[in-house]
């Protein structure tokens, strides 16, 4: 009815969703839901900004949000996205400008699941009302006694009674199993599941943008944000509270929290209800995986848990007490190569082993240590696998840092950094590492190390063939500040290198490199067949290789041309090879004459040149 009279006397604006989204609507169908969707004022799409009020019994407010993008600015009202392009004018038959928005969503308001108590004022409740009066809101079977209790406990209830635009995080009683997690709520932790000023919906939020919470003081210090996570074919949103500064009561580190029902509008912004309370560090790196059956790491613990229930890795990870577990995410187990390992227990092991830290590893503790290494080196953490090595790189962008992961030759991309638990961290990253998903073509492209060896094998097309999946490539490969440290000794030579009519010698030196044979070779294969008495000599495209190996202070060394070399990054493996990087070139002292007496004779011939340009024009002149 008040719709019927909004058309035809009054202006309005009405949000009107696709049939699309109504196909996808679940809630109730009545008249309340047509008038949550209707404003008795017409605002043009220009004009939507920060709230407008509902014609729905209280008036509650829709919140608006605009999310610049690169052309133009995404606007949305509550969740639900205003198609830009689809908004509409008219005057009504008595002159009243009427606005038309159409949008992805049926806005739901927050609803009684029964009938109204006239005692209990649920018109339009802010945050606290509603905390108060949880009972009586259609919110599905989801409790909200305990933390009501410790806000009321602790006199914080002017926090969520605050007139503003707030977004609000109440943990399920569910989340506070075991029952002690409540001791850990005070005063600071409840701030910290609030962020003042800010109406944050889900989809009208980018992942991952921080905001500070209001436990952001000078000695504790949190902030929130949004994180997704692709489980199958299904997308989970997770909140995120960061404890970047913390104190003796509360722990620095992420915790992660399951967003169980989101997007609950009030009067004073928005309610997101949590599987946990944000803040509280009180469960293990083991507990952490097996929390949820479809948590972030459901699949990674299914895999350890394929070993046995008793098997050694599970064991370290329920009883060390300072460890940093880089975890796979889900969707990194889907990949083909690795669902072949799981099915080798011996291999899987070890490839287990080599995602685990035996010490406390936050993100800001592994920068420190990569900024603090010398020139040309990268921090490197021993693994729970023996003799080998975790490789850290940090990658700047504008103010962002991303943190990358190698291990076995695969490089993954820390994606969700800092979760916290009693025992250690966990650093969630993108791929499983030593299970390798790139030839040595692509990896010597792509690795941010070996910039200057790809470079030289452009020459001569010699790094086509390191993409043949017939052979199998043993490549000792020159660093980049190997180069560089060959450049400073020799600067004629290395510029030599890459000149185009010098590059049947640049073949030449980059083929002593690389043995090509029915097996690749690991640095303990090699140490088996040769050791500091006895050499071996193994077949390259150009010379023989001859080496021998030998193992100091846990690095590896193989001496060629009567030269200890050392073995920077052994066993980088790939899908037709393996890398070992190596901190000098296989460069004979033959070499460096060649390109230095190419280089005279360039400079001669140029030389040759304009004195014979000089005798024409001579000549010419007379």
């Amino acid at each position: 009815m008040v719709a019927n009279m909004s058309l035809q006397y009054r202006q309005m604006t009405m949000f009107a969703p696709t049939n699309e989204a109504f196909q996808r609507y679940n809630g109730e169908m009545d008249d309340n839901l047509v008038l949550y969707h209707i404003s008795n004022l017409a605002t043009t799409l220009s004009n939507l900004d920060n709230t407008i009020s509902s014609e729905l019994d209280g008036n509650p407010p829709l919140w608006v949000t605009r999310r610049r993008d690169t052309m133009h600015d995404d606007v949305y009202v509550n969740n639900a996205k205003v198609y830009i392009t689809r908004s509409y004018q008219a005057v009504n038959g008595n002159g009243k400008l009427q606005v038309l928005h159409v949008i992805d969503q049926v806005l739901q308001p927050l609803q009684p699941h029964g009938p109204i108590s006239t005692s209990t004022p649920v018109y339009n409740p802010n945050a606290y009302q509603f905390l108060e009066h949880s009972d009586v809101f259609n919110i599905g079977q989801h409790r909200l006694r305990s933390f009501r209790q410790k806000v009321n406990q602790l006199q914080k209830k002017e926090v969520f009674n605050a007139d503003g635009r707030h977004t609000f995080f109440i943990p399920v009683d569910e989340g506070f199993k075991p029952t002690a997690r409540s001791d850990f709520i005070d005063e600071k932790v409840i701030d910290g599941h609030v962020i003042p000023h800010h109406v944050l919906f889900t989809k009208a939020t980018p992942d991952g943008q921080e905001f500070e919470s209001m436990a952001f003081s000078d000695n504790v210090k949190v902030i929130i944000s949004f994180s997704i996570s692709v489980n199958g074919q299904e997308e989970i949103t997770y909140v995120k509270s960061n404890t970047v500064a913390g104190d003796a009561k509360h722990s620095r580190g992420v915790v992660l929290a399951d967003i169980v029902r989101a997007n609950i509008p009030v009067k004073n912004g928005v309610v997101h209800l949590i599987q946990r309370p944000l803040m509280v560090v009180d469960t293990s790196v083991i507990d952490f995986l097996k929390e949820k059956e479809d948590g972030p790491l459901c699949k990674f613990y299914e895999v350890i848990l394929d070993l046995g229930e008793h098997n050694q890795f599970l064991n370290e990870l329920t009883l060390a007490k300072d460890i940093t577990l880089f975890a796979p995410s889900n969707e990194a187990w889907n990949e083909n190569s690795v669902q072949n390992i799981i099915r080798n227990h011996q291999r899987l092991r070890e490839i287990l082993n080599l995602h685990l830290v035996r010490e406390r590893l936050p993100l800001d503790a592994i920068i420190h240590n990569n900024m603090n290494q010398l020139p040309g080196s990268i921090y490197q953490a021993p693994t729970a696998a023996p003799r080998k090595y975790l490789y850290f790189n940090v990658l700047n962008s504008n103010s962002n840092q991303t943190l990358t992961v190698e291990g076995g030759g695969v490089n993954a991309t820390v994606t969700q950094p800092n979760i916290a638990a009693t025992n250690g961290f966990v650093h969630i990253i993108d791929r499983v590492l030593g299970v390798p998903y790139t030839t040595v073509f692509e990896k010597l492209k792509t690795d941010p190390m070996l910039n200057i060896t790809y470079n030289l094998g452009k020459r001569q097309m010699f790094n086509h063939q390191l993409s043949d999946m017939e052979h199998r490539y043993t490549y000792f490969v020159p660093r980049d500040h190997a180069w560089l440290k060959f450049q400073i000794r020799h600067p004629s030579a290395y510029k030599a290198l890459f000149r185009e009519d010098y590059g049947y010698y640049t073949k030449q030196i980059l083929e002593r490199h690389v043995i090509r044979a029915g097996r690749a070779y690991t640095v303990s294969d090699l140490k088996l067949l040769a050791n500091e008495t006895h050499p071996i000599i193994l077949p390259t495209t150009r010379d023989p290789l001859k080496l021998r190996v030998k193992e100091s202070d846990k690095n590896y060394y193989v001496e060629w041309n009567g030269h200890w070399i050392h073995v920077f990054r052994p066993d980088v493996e790939c899908t037709n090879g393996i890398i070992h990087v190596i901190d000098e070139p296989f460069v004979l002292e033959s070499d460096i004459r060649a390109t230095g007496s190419a280089d005279k004779n360039r400079i001669a011939n140029t030389y040759f040149l304009l004195l014979l340009s000089y005798a024409f024009v001579r000549i010419l002149r007379n």
